[in-house]
């Protein structure tokens, strides 16, 4: 036994945790959770904790269902719901699945992102990663049918005007409170819109981060007396609520992003890392926006990017470079502002970092950044500026991804077919509706 198996087990018991939680995610990038008694844990630390793979939706079929859940020890956080009921207190472990012979699950999205991160090592890498997470809080009257934001304030309004005023304060309470360090919060363009934006830490943390942030905003949201959605565009008339991704590559402890040389400070490995996540932006698109309303952001949502473009801080591009503190090798990093909040961080993540390192191993050529406002151009102007659009709805996407053998590669062949069968099924699910507006617009012709 380890000493972070040994850490977990005198914590528990000094701390008197009555159960554990195990926790995993599916393709989908649902949470799932598996209850434990303390008694058990050492066990599952030596031999995993069995559980019905077939039972999770694309894990595996009937005659492979055995599957085991292998508690990661560094993930061992006390939830901090409990303190008023001791006898219900609870702590979780993040789990890798595995198979009966402890080899990795290879539909596992967690293994599929430890893949990428593997390979960034070889090449002596590691990638930083801080997301600043979006999401809305609406009222309790009318969810999930008829919603309503809380309040009705914009950009940096005071919580003092808000219904629910101490909300991110306790939320950054609780995400502190599991190790989840916050760098800054505060209410975004929309009413009811907030974003938390999330300290840089390495790419698997963070994807761990990103899936106990969503449980922990909605418990927080659900206490006082609200709920917070992480929807991509609840509301046609407001802004979306993005993922926008800060990534960064190290050599050690030097910023591989960072050359004092250049006019903007960037490497020609960041520049070969943008090329990549520009030449395969298509081929990505569902992986980091997969559901049908992740389209209504990208077409309809303030400063989302709308085509495969690169700026110095150009909010309308696709990867925006910021220009905080130039010269800081620390802080030279690039922002993604495709993701939305809906996405599967492991997934996400893991195609990011991929179509990233392959810029940097192929030595993609890095064009001109765009210095237009490149969303408020006409589709006929982005094309003749020689701009590509992003795709504009999740059939386009899905086309992109089914004729891509690198996200083939990258999420290995069961998720790959899976996830293209099960959002196909989404896709025709939406489009076969009849809608209220084609109801107006045509029953009476």
């Amino acid at each position: 036994m380890n000493s972070q198996q040994e850490y977990v087990l005198s914590a528990v018991e000094e701390r008197d945790v009555r159960f554990i939680r195990l926790w995993f995610t599916d393709i989908a990038g649902q949470l799932k959770s598996v209850m434990m008694s303390p008694s058990e844990i050492e066990g599952a630390f030596e031999e995993g904790a069995g559980f019905d793979g077939s039972s999770i939706e694309g894990f595996s079929r009937i005659s492979e269902s055995d599957t085991l859940l292998l508690p990661d020890p560094s993930t061992f956080q006390v939830m901090p719901f409990d303190d008023d009921e001791p006898e219900l207190r609870t702590a979780r472990m993040f789990c890798d699945i595995v198979m009966p012979d402890g080899s990795p699950s290879m539909v596992d999205p967690r293994q599929i992102l430890r893949r990428q991160v593997e390979l960034a090592a070889d090449q002596g890498l590691t990638c930083q990663v801080s997301p600043e997470i979006e999401f809305y809080i609406v009222n309790e009257e009318g969810f999930p049918y008829d919603l309503s934001p809380t309040d009705m304030g914009g950009y940096f309004d005071q919580a003092a005007h808000l219904r629910v005023p101490k909300f991110r304060r306790q939320a950054m309470r609780a995400l502190e409170s599991v190790g989840i360090a916050t760098e800054f919060s505060h209410h975004e363009t929309a009413p009811g819109q907030q974003e938390i934006d999330l300290r840089h830490a390495d790419v698997l943390t963070i994807a761990d981060h990103v899936m106990s942030f969503r449980y922990l905003i909605k418990s927080v949201a659900m206490q006082s007396g609200v709920r917070a959605t992480f929807m991509p565009k609840p509301f046609r008339e407001h802004a979306g609520s993005a993922m926008h991704t800060h990534l960064s590559l190290f050599e050690g402890e030097t910023n591989a992003f960072h050359d004092p040389d250049d006019e903007f400070s960037l490497s020609g490995t960041a520049k070969r890392f943008i090329a990549g996540i520009m030449h395969h932006a298509h081929e990505i698109t569902a992986v980091t926006n997969q559901w049908v309303n992740s389209y209504k952001r990208l077409q309809f949502g303030n400063e989302a990017p709308t085509a495969v473009t690169w700026g110095v801080s150009n909010r309308s591009a696709l990867v925006r470079v910021p220009t905080y503190r130039l010269n800081k090798e620390a802080s030279r990093r690039v922002e993604v502002r495709s993701p939305d909040s809906g996405i599967n961080p492991y997934l996400g993540f893991a195609a990011l970092l991929a179509a990233g390192l392959k810029g940097i191993e192929e030595g993609y050529e890095l064009g001109e950044p765009a210095e237009d406002d490149v969303a408020a151009l006409s589709h006929r102007e982005r094309r003749a500026m020689g701009y590509r659009d992003l795709p504009g709805s999740l059939d386009e996407a899905l086309r992109h991804l089914e004729q891509s053998e690198f996200m083939a590669e990258v999420l290995g062949e069961h998720v790959f077919e899976f996830f293209l069968r099960t959002k196909w099924e989404e896709w025709h699910r939406y489009t076969d509706q009849i809608t209220p507006h084609e109801i107006r617009s045509t029953l009476e012709l």
